[in-house]
């Protein structure tokens, strides 16, 4: 059986110039370009607005915290408690959206690269009939 590696250079080798240029751009992304591509599409503006809103969610469970520790009274206790909880939750709960993004995007490439290479196969077997 094949490695990988091997598999991917047989199938460059059988691409045309601007099909290789192609399959060159769907390689494998980095973390940070990964994150960054959460930003590109038609949808971009919910990922800048679940970064703001986490943003101001962080902000406010930080705010939260220090008062937690600076008042006496137990009902103030609990009221920033619970503010800093449900802030923190809903920080991360963004978080983990974006990182679903980011999860969806990978397999949306790696669809890409599969139809690409069914596509080529097709026309290769085509070719020899």
């Amino acid at each position: 059986m094949k490695k990988n590696g091997e598999i991917d250079q047989i199938i460059y080798e059988a691409l045309s110039k601007e099909e290789a240029e192609f399959y060159d751009q769907l390689g494998e992304q980095s973390i940070i370009e990964m994150a960054l591509d959460v930003y590109k599409g038609r949808n971009r503006w919910v990922s800048v607005l679940s970064s703001v809103l986490g943003l101001i969610f962080f902000v406010i469970f930080v705010y939260a915290a220090i008062r937690f520790f600076q008042v006496d009274e137990l009902s103030d206790i609990i009221r920033w408690m619970a503010i800093g909880f449900v802030c923190l939750g809903s920080s991360q709960a963004l978080k983990i959206w974006q990182w679903m993004q980011m999860d969806k995007n990978a397999i949306l490439r790696e669809m890409k690269r599969l139809e690409m290479q069914i596509s080529i196969l097709d026309r290769k077997l085509s070719e020899k009939k």
